[in-house]
This record gives structure tokens, sequence and C-alpha cells, in this order.
């Protein structure tokens, strides 16, 4: 079973264009903000996707475990008419906390009207049991900036005040180039759609492997948020976007830099520890691909290679 995607999201020239994010309220102090509070909030997850695992990577650097709830959903999509998650891997197939089976449940319990694809990362307010939050391209910085009265002791700053403008206008090149970049071509729907996001990946993966020559992260010797959003994409593209999305000029391990860098970060806190290839490969190659017709799931790689020595610690530029 493949992704059915909103009529929006797939132009006339075969272009995909990702949907808006419908609930856009940030968190904050100020009136109609989404208030701070320890405890309050459940954020629903599912491993495979990109966007909800950097805002996991994020609660975990920063200490957050303990402030903000988890619910984690089914790498595999339910056998239904629509493009759901479903909480299959909880006792009684129900997230224990929300007691719904499905992400769907939470969407339309919280505004019967939405007609959008039911996405993670999904921040529900555990008083009112609605989804309040679900825009994935703030919400890690919601988690740095607005939470960090629950910050544990010694974490890091990873938007730094005189970096943010050069984090910001890197993110969005991220965003078009790299982490949607990659969706552009797999769910493109002509030939000419395709190819335009084929070069636009692998053209921002060169400036990439470039950039990563001369410093250790992308903004020198300290992990930022644009290192994070940067990380979820490489994990997932040997296992998944080379060969699902017809990305296959090169692998990541093709990339000297790129690749000693990832490895670099799936060795530290935060990184490695949420990231879940088999969830990941189970979700690409047997629900997402209408490519792969028997239900083949691939053995490989041997994910042992992620652990081997980076050398990026100890290399001076």
């Amino acid at each position: 079973m493949s992704t059915k995607f909103i009529k929006e999201e797939v132009k006339a020239d075969g272009r995909f264009e990702r949907q808006k994010n419908h609930f856009t309220t940030p968190f904050g102090n100020e009136e109609g903000q989404l208030p701070v509070e320890a405890g309050r909030y459940r954020i629903l997850w599912a491993p495979v996707c990109p966007w909800a695992h950097r805002s996991i990577i994020v609660r975990r650097i920063l200490g957050l475990e303990n402030v903000i709830s988890v619910g984690t959903l089914d790498p595999i999509r339910p056998n239904i008419e629509r493009t759901d998650w479903s909480f299959t891997l909880d006792e009684n197939e129900e997230d224990p906390v929300l007691k719904i089976k499905y992400l769907s449940d939470i969407y339309l319990s919280t505004d019967p009207e939405y007609q959008g694809r039911f996405t993670v990362p999904c921040v529900v307010d555990l008083k009112t049991k609605k989804v309040v939050n679900n825009d994935y391209f703030n919400l890690t910085k919601y988690w740095e900036l607005e939470w960090k009265e629950f910050h544990k002791e010694g974490a890091p700053d990873l938007y730094p005040v005189e970096r943010r403008e050069e984090i910001d206008e890197l993110n969005d090149i991220l965003f078009h180039e790299i982490n949607n970049g990659v969706y552009k071509a797999g769910f493109a729907r002509s030939q000419e759609a395709y190819e335009e996001a084929y070069e636009l990946v692998f053209n921002r993966l060169d400036w990439l492997e470039e950039r990563l020559s001369h410093q250790r992260y992308l903004f020198g010797d300290q992990i930022t948020e644009s290192d994070i959003r940067l990380y979820v994409t490489l994990a997932r593209f040997d296992v998944a976007y080379h060969n699902g999305f017809l990305l296959n000029r090169n692998k990541l391990i093709d990339f000297p830099n790129l690749w000693a860098y990832a490895r670099d970060l799936y060795q530290q806190e935060g990184f490695g520890d949420t990231t879940d290839f088999d969830a990941i490969k189970k979700h690409y190659h047997l629900c997402c691909l209408s490519t792969n017709p028997y239900g083949l799931l691939p053995k490989g790689p041997d994910l042992s290679i992620w652990n081997t020595p980076h050398g990026r610690d100890r290399q001076i530029y």
C-alpha cells in the first residue's frame, strides 16, 4: 500500500508540493500561545518520519523526556481506506494515555472538518485531548527556546543567538533541497519533475560535502539545529531514499565528509539511540512505495558500519 496524497499535493506537471501544517499555534507566554507546562503535552511520532525524528532528537538532547511524554506509532500503516498511522505497537493496540487506536482519531476529534493527511509529529494537549501543534518546521525551535526552563543542566545551545539568522537561512535551504527534496524526487509523477528534484538534491549534497571538509559541523565545532535537520535525511538516505526514491547517483557512503559527519552524529546521545533503521526500512519498503508488490523487506545494510571510527573529533580544519 502506498501513501495517498491529498489532491493539492501533486500538481498538474507531476511535481510534489507538501501540504501546509494545520495546527501552528506557537508555544510561549503571550496571550493566545500554548502555555509551557511540564506534563501537559504528549508528542506523537513514528520513528520512520524524519520530521518527527528531529523533534525527538532535540527532546532527548535537551533533557525534556520527563517533561513532554511521547507516543509511538507503528511504522507499517494500517490497511484501511485512508492514509493513517496506528498504535498497534501498544497493548490493546491503542495509545496508553490517549486511548486512541489511530492518529486520525485525535485529529478528527480536534477538527471534524480536517481534510489533510494525518501527520507526525503531532503535539496533543492532555488537558483538552486536542491536537495543538503539528508544525514540524518550528517545533524543535520551541523546544530550544520556549522550554528552556526545563532543559537539563549542561544542555547545549542548539540555536545560539549570534547564529540564528545563518541557521534559519540554512534550515530553509535544507528543507527545500534536502529534507523535502528527496520527497520531491520520490513522489514525483513526471520524468521532468523527478529529474529536477534529483539534480536539486545531489547539487546540494555536493555543496554540503565541500562545506564539511572545512569544519566538523555545519557551523564549526558546535552542533546546532541545522545539523539535526540534515542528519535525519542522511540517516535514511541509503536504506530508503537511494533505492526507493531513485536517488541513485551516489549513496551516502560515497561522500567521505558527509558519511563521516553522519557517523559522528549517530554515535552521540540523542542521534543513534533514537534512530530505528528497522522501522525505517519497514515503512518505506513495505507500505510507502508502490514498486514492491511482493512485500520484500531489504535484509541489509550492515548497520555496524555506523559505529566505525569517524575521526572528525581529531581532524584539524
